[in-house]
């Protein structure tokens, strides 16, 4: 799908830095006539002579009136990241200065960039492709070790690389049943059935095997919710506290003193664990704001990732504790039992025997912690979060395999059933169909417009 026949044959501008007072600030156009107009205001030097690829420092002026001293980088076609003549100019990081400098810009039938603009017109002029581009605005948003190194190898083509490798084979076998078909009234086979056997066998593990990366992928690029749930006065507050190494949450004897959820993050090997720190939940209680407050536990007890329920081993009988874990596995809820202050009796944890995965610990004392940070690692991260392996973190992108490897079943049922040529090669269309849309081979403007809006804008 090329430029013109989405109507984008013209010329932007953005901010590229982010909004607000800096040392610097940087503002990116492109297109056909950025060096042009940007030229205009540059009275130091002929841009539209210099070489791609250099550094140009002078005065930035409209008419009479300078704007700014300025450095100038200057791209040239297609050799810059959106493939067209790209110009960045870098200047003070005064808000006032960028706009008069964005507002000269305009002025001369430049127009403001859209969000996610600048790289979907890389992905337009084949500089990257759909994957490699969502995989920009993933390393953007990096915001932990594991997360950036799973959005730069997607951004430099690990994904699609693995995708390619299983497009050409597919394709190639392809081609061949489509040939048959052309010589339907001659009876022959040109795709070798046994090797297309095996081919689709080879692929549907190597598409299980990315399928079964996302769980560790959404992990890596959302975090994990824990609730931390717990009778008042179980110590949650404290262990919040105790875990984020800050006193965040009111610590008080008195039942009942958390009304509302407080939540931090708290980067974990790597990963972020968003902490939930939940009102107390008992039966009985009169007053309407720690109600209110109970019923927000349950809530973000339902929608967490893993509750981390914590009782006090001094006053917690076996009975109770085995409810709350009946609970949990009638509802499915992934959960690991903590037990809390067994600095003040250091013989209450052997009461609970029938629980051999709980945690004991002491909050107040910062005893045990360590220990209960690696369980919730384990019971959370089915993988290793520094492989060099392909981990999937896009939804769109697992989506489209799960359809994929719905495709990839047909075609191998298809060939088990003997099904005709034509019934074969429209389940392998099928699955090159779902292989295209992730990396781009196949979309629309609607599913492209979609997909950049969620960009910032000058990226």
């Amino acid at each position: 799908m090329s430029q013109q026949l989405m109507g984008w044959d013209d010329t932007i501008v953005a901010l590229a830095t982010p909004p607000g007072i800096g040392a610097i600030g940087v503002i990116r156009v492109s297109g056909k006539k950025a060096i042009e107009v940007v030229n205009v205001l540059f009275p130091s030097k002929d841009l539209q002579q210099q070489p791609s690829h250099t550094l140009h420092v002078g005065l930035l002026k409209t008419g009479a009136t300078v704007l700014d001293e300025v450095v100038i980088s200057l791209f040239k076609n297609p050799r810059s990241y959106t493939g067209e003549d790209v110009i960045e100019i870098s200047s003070h990081g005064s808000p006032f200065v960028q706009e008069k400098i964005i507002q000269a810009i305009v002025s001369h039938g430049v127009r403001l960039a859209k969000p996610g603009e600048f790289t979907q017109r890389a992905f337009l002029n084949g500089k990257l492709d759909l994957a490699q581009a969502e995989a920009v605005a993933d390393l953007i948003a990096s915001n932990t070790e594991a997360s950036r190194k799973a959005a730069l190898h997607n951004m430099r083509g690990g994904f699609s690389s693995d995708l390619s490798e299983l497009r050409e084979q597919l394709i190639r076998f392809s081609a061949m049943i489509e040939l048959e078909l052309d010589f339907s009234q001659e009876d022959v086979e040109f795709a070798d059935r046994s090797q297309l056997n095996e081919l689709i066998g080879t692929l549907s593990l190597a598409v299980q095997k990315l399928l079964h990366s996302f769980q560790l992928g959404n992990v890596i690029r959302n975090g994990v919710q824990v609730a931390i749930i717990g009778k008042p006065n179980a110590g949650k507050s404290t262990l919040l506290n105790t875990l984020l190494n800050e006193n965040r949450a009111i610590v008080s004897d008195i039942a009942g003193t958390t009304r509302d959820t407080v939540e931090e993050v708290l980067n974990i090997d790597g990963i972020l664990f968003r902490l939930i720190d939940t009102a107390g939940i008992r039966e009985h209680t009169h007053d309407v704001i720690e109600s209110i407050g109970v019923e927000k536990s349950l809530e973000k007890m339902r929608a967490a990732d893993i509750v981390l329920y914590l009782f006090d081993v001094n006053n917690t009988t076996v009975a109770e504790l085995e409810v709350i874990v009946q609970q949990f596995r009638q509802e499915a809820i992934p959960y690991l039992l903590v037990g809390n202050k067994a600095d003040v009796n250091v013989q209450a944890s052997s009461a609970f025997t029938n629980f051999p995965d709980a945690i004991y610990i002491s909050a107040k004392a910062n005893n045990g912690v360590d220990a209960l940070k690696k369980s919730l690692v384990a019971r959370t991260i089915s993988g290793d979060i520094h492989t060099e392996a392909t981990i999937v973190t896009n939804a769109r992108h697992y989506e489209a395999l799960q359809k994929l490897a719905s495709a990839l079943k047909d075609v191998q049922q298809g060939l088990d059933s003997h099904v005709p040529g034509d019934l074969l090669a429209l389940d392998i269309r099928q699955s090159l169909h779902y292989l295209g849309t992730i990396t781009g081979q196949i979309t629309n403007e609607d599913q492209l417009d979609f997909i950049f809006s969620k960009f910032c804008i000058g990226k």
